[in-house]
Parts: C-alpha cells; sequence; structure tokens
C-alpha cells in the first residue's frame, strides 16, 4: 500500500519482512491414564515435577499404579506430565456447617477428615463498602484436611450474589472443597465435618479407560482432547500386581488415539510374555496395522524399592521410565537420537524381572520387542527403539522409534507453523514465503544433525510451486507442500572385522 506523498520531502514506512519463523514443539510431554488417589476427575492437568503430583493427585499410593509410573518418569528425566485421574462410581465427601452445603473437591476417600469451620466476617463498614455489601452479609471459612494437615482459609465471603460470593470463589480457588447449597442468609459461626464420606469407587475396567468422546464428556482417553500438546502416551494397568496388565482394547483404543494426535504409546509387556512365547504374545496384542508405527513394546518389568511398604521391592510397568528416559534423551541429544544405549540408564531401578542374556534379546529384537538389560557397570539400560511396526519381517519405514518421533516432530511443528497459510492469496509470493520458512526451520535442524546428508541438498527439500498447486487445486482453495526428509537411523549392530598384518621379513 502506497502511503500519500503531500509534501516534497523523504518518506519512510516498514515494510514486512514475510518472514514467519516456524518454532519446534515440544517433544517428550508424556500423558499418564489411570487412578489416583484425589484430584480433578476426566481433566488433564500438566505437571512439572513429582511435587505437583503429590500436591494435586495425593502422590504414591499402592492402589495407584499411575503415581508409581508418574515418580519414575521424573526420576529418569521427566520434563513435564500430563495426569488424567480416571474414576468409577466414586463419590465426594459432603458435610453442612450452618445450612451452608458443602462437597469435596474431588471425589475418593481422601476426603474423610475435612473440617470447615465459619466465623464471623469483618465489621469495617470499608471492606464492605468495597464489595457491595452490608458487614453483617460477610463471614470467614477455613477448611482443613485432617489427612495431611492442608489449610485453607477464605476471609469475608457472602452467600448473595454480589461481592465475594462463596460458590464462585471456593470454585476458582480451593482444591479442597466445593459449595453445593447456599442458604438464604449469612451462615452462623460454627464447625462441621464430614457427614457423608466420599468412596474410592471400584476398579477400572475398558470404558473407563477409553471413555466417551461426544462433547462436552471427553472422559478417559477422550479427556486428552482438553490438552493442546501430548507427545508421549503411558497407561499403566489398574492394580498394582505383577500378574495384571493393561487391557487390549484399551492399547488398541489408545494406539489409533495416538495417531490421531500425533503422538507414541509405549505399550508395557504382558505378564506372561517369556522370549519363547513372544510371538504368540503380540498376536494377542493386535497391536498391527499403520497405526503400529505410533506404540513401542518395552519387556521386561522393573523392580523398584516401594516407599509404600517399607522400601521392599516390588514390580512396577517400565512405561514411566521409559518415557522419562526419551524426555532426557530429547534434551541432551535430540528427538532423532534413539533413546537407547550405554547412556539410556534407568534410574532407580534395583533389578528387572528377567535378565536377558545377548542370545535371548537376538530373539526378541527382530520382532519389535525392545529389551531392558543389566550389563555391569552400566546398570539397568534400555537396550531396542523399534516401534511395533519393527519386525524384521515387515520392513516398514518406520521401523524405528527416532524416525517415527522425528516425523511426528515435523509434522507437528509444520502444522502449527503454517497456520497463517490459510486465507492468504495463493499464488508464488505465497508460495515463495512458504519455501522460506519451511526452509529456514529444515536447515535448523539439519545443523543441529536431525537428518542424514553431507549438505543440505542431500538432508531435506521443501517443494511449494505451481507443480504442487495445480491450477485445479487453486481452484478449489488447496496450496500443496512437500517436505522430504533423511532420517538418521541407529545403529544397532556394530561389526568390527580385525585381521592380522603379514609382514614380510627384512
Amino acid at each position: 500500500m502506497t502511503s500519500p506523498t503531500l509534501y516534497p520531502g523523504v518518506y519512510v514506512r516498514e515494510v514486512a519482512s514475510n518472514v514467519r519463523p516456524i518454532t519446534g514443539v515440544a517433544t517428550s510431554i508424556t500423558a499418564f491414564l489411570g487412578r489416583t488417589v484425589k484430584g480433578p476427575a476426566n481433566t488433564p492437568v500438566m505437571l512439572n515435577g513429582f511435587a505437583d503430583y503429590a500436591r494435586i493427585f495425593g502422590g504414591l499410593s499402592p492402589d495407584s499404579t499411575v503415581s508409581f509410573a508418574v515418580r519414575d518418569f521424573f526420576a529418569n528425566g521427566g520434563g513435564q506430565a500430563l495426569v488424567v485421574r480416571l474414576v468409577k462410581d466414586a463419590t465426594a465427601a459432603a458435610l453442612t456447617v450452618s445450612g451452608l452445603g458443602l462437597e469435596a473437591a474431588s471425589p475418593g476417600g481422601w476426603s474423610d477428615r475435612l473440617t470447615v469451620t465459619i466465623t464471623a466476617g469483618s465489621t469495617d463498614p470499608s471492606v464492605a463498602n468495597r464489595y457491595g455489601v452490608q458487614p453483617s452479609d460477610l463471614f470467614n471459612l477455613t477448611v482443613t484436611d485432617g489427612r495431611t494437615g492442608a489449610a485453607e482459609t477464605y476471609p469475608n465471603l457472602t452467600v448473595i450474589p454480589r461481592g465475594r460470593n462463596a460458590q464462585h470463589v471456593l470454585a476458582e480457588q480451593s482444591s479442597l472443597i466445593r459449595v453445593t447449597t447456599l442458604p438464604a442468609s449469612t451462615p452462623a459461626p460454627g464447625t462441621g465435618t464430614v457427614t457423608t464420606a466420599g468412596t474410592d469407587g471400584t476398579e477400572l475396567d475398558d470404558n473407563s479407560y477409553i471413555g466417551a468422546e461426544l462433547t462436552p464428556r471427553h472422559e478417559g482417553l477422550w479427556a486428552l482432547d482438553n490438552a493442546d500438546l501430548f507427545n508421549l502416551l503411558c497407561i499403566p494397568p489398574p492394580a498394582l500386581d505383577e500378574t495384571v496388565a493393561t487391557s487390549v482394547n484399551v492399547y488398541r483404543a489408545a494406539m489409533t488415539y495416538c495417531e490421531q494426535r500425533r503422538a507414541m504409546l509405549i505399550v508395557d509387556p504382558p505378564p506372561t510374555l517369556t522370549k519363547d512365547n513372544v510371538a504368540t504374545e503380540l498376536t494377542a496384542l493386535g497391536l498391527t496395522g499403520v497405526s503400529a508405527r505410533n506404540a513401542a513394546l518395552y519387556f521386561p518389568r522393573l523392580r523398584e524399592p516401594d516407599p509404600t511398604a517399607e522400601n521392599r521391592l516390588r514390580t512396577f510397568v517400565p512405561c514411566g521410565a521409559v518415557a522419562g528416559v526419551m524426555a532426557r534423551t530429547d534434551a541432551a541429544r535430540g528427538v532423532w537420537k534413539a533413546p537407547a544405549g550405554i547412556d539410556a540408564t534407568l534410574a532407580g531401578v534395583s533389578d528387572l524381572t528377567v535378565n536377558l542374556t545377548n542370545d535371548e534379546n537376538g530373539m526378541l529384537n527382530p520382532l519389535g520387542v525392545n529389551c531392558l538389560r543389566t550389563f555391569p557397570v552400566f546398570g539397568r539400560v534400555v537396550w531396542g527403539a523399534r516401534t511395533l511396526r519393527g519386525a524384521d519381517q515387515v520392513a516398514d519405514e518406520y521401523k524405528y522409534v527416532p524416525v517415527r518421533r522425528l516425523a511426528l516432530y515435523l509434522e507437528e511443528s509444520l502444522f502449527r507453523g503454517t497456520q497463517w497459510v490459510v486465507f492468504e492469496p495463493n499464488d508464488e509470493p505465497l508460495w515463495a514465503q512458504i519455501r522460506l520458512n519451511l526452509g529456514a526451520f529444515m536447515q535448523g535442524l539439519f545443523r543441529q544433525g536431525a537428518f542424514e546428508g553431507a549438505n543440505p541438498r542431500e538432508a531435506y527439500f521443501v517443494k511449494c510451486d505451481a507443480e504442487t498447486t495445480t491450477v485445479n487445486d487453486r481452484n478449489l482453495g488447496r496450496v500443496n507442500i512437500l517436505v522430504g526428509f533423511a532420517p538418521l537411523r541407529p545403529a544397532e549392530f556394530v561389526i568390527l572385522q580385525i585381521q592380522q598384518i603379514a609382514r614380510a621379513q627384512a
């Protein structure tokens, strides 16, 4: 657009550079689904450490396999986790104080020692005027959790719509209590305890995990629709028992969902899996087809101390620890580096349920089962990096975990980084901008060592022109972008050839 020139002189205007940098997305945000002690149900909650988990979901519990998986995730280098609490037939504790009906903020037996105390509010007229009420309308509320000692105090609440309405304030700020019924007048001072105890419900079944997709429910697995992004998904079994496994139906639904969300599913080994029946067990799992590119199975299970049982060794599934190793590897080397090898150590693991030999490892690896091994000096390590399409006979192009995860990273980053293209004029100037911005992103990855090739031409390409976007495409409102990359595949087998040098006598 040209600026009007009304007088002789110099005119200055800024010109857009057409540079729209693409920012790579996170690569190791891990989602966990399962039962917890407390916390919001069917709602993904972002955590930055196990302390967050303990505060929101109640810490380690023998009734929660998720709690131990999250512990292993952060212990092994995990950075961010999304936890979805699943419940079945659980109820919240209820109590009444001076006509004010209350219930626990989340269902479960954790709330059976809640105590609520009401006292008179401020008598200062200026405080009441600030909220547009009378001093007699104000009251203070203190709620205490007798189990943990946690306490919350909310001064100068009201039961009328104006000011600090108790129902609204507690709904927005309290992690312990909610208002169910407001009395007609200001509640009198008093103390109340739980009258109807909350229950933890029954053991989760397939429906509890898979849930419902339809709006506004989004329960179970579909609760992750409310999360902006996750890269890895862990679904520990419903019970902390080495004979219990996550349902095949749950894994199949989760694998399909991960394909839609461009994420990887970490599959825990069935308790009956051995080196001798691996083919049969994999067939029973039924995690096959193109979607299996987005899943990886790790064997065997882990032996770790259980702080809830005097630190005695107990068997745990490996999904949380493996996700933590992936996050640690991503941070140190990049998503294109296989999360396996002598650097991929499993922290906090005392032993494995099965200590595999090289020959036994050689039976599992060609079938796409990633082994966890114990080596002298290095300890317990991840010793495999194949997807469930990684069997030698399948010969899939996404045989390896780092190759698949790099592709998913590129897809998600470019998907988010090209939203500005929508509704732009579909012609060569737009195509040139696309090539410029996507090329800069791919070049940055190439310089970090993400692709194979000695130069950019061998490592990647970005094509967007009249050849990819025909006249018919333009008439239909389409712009086609073709991005190719040469992935780095892990060196699984290192072959040393040693030869004597025969030297002639002088």
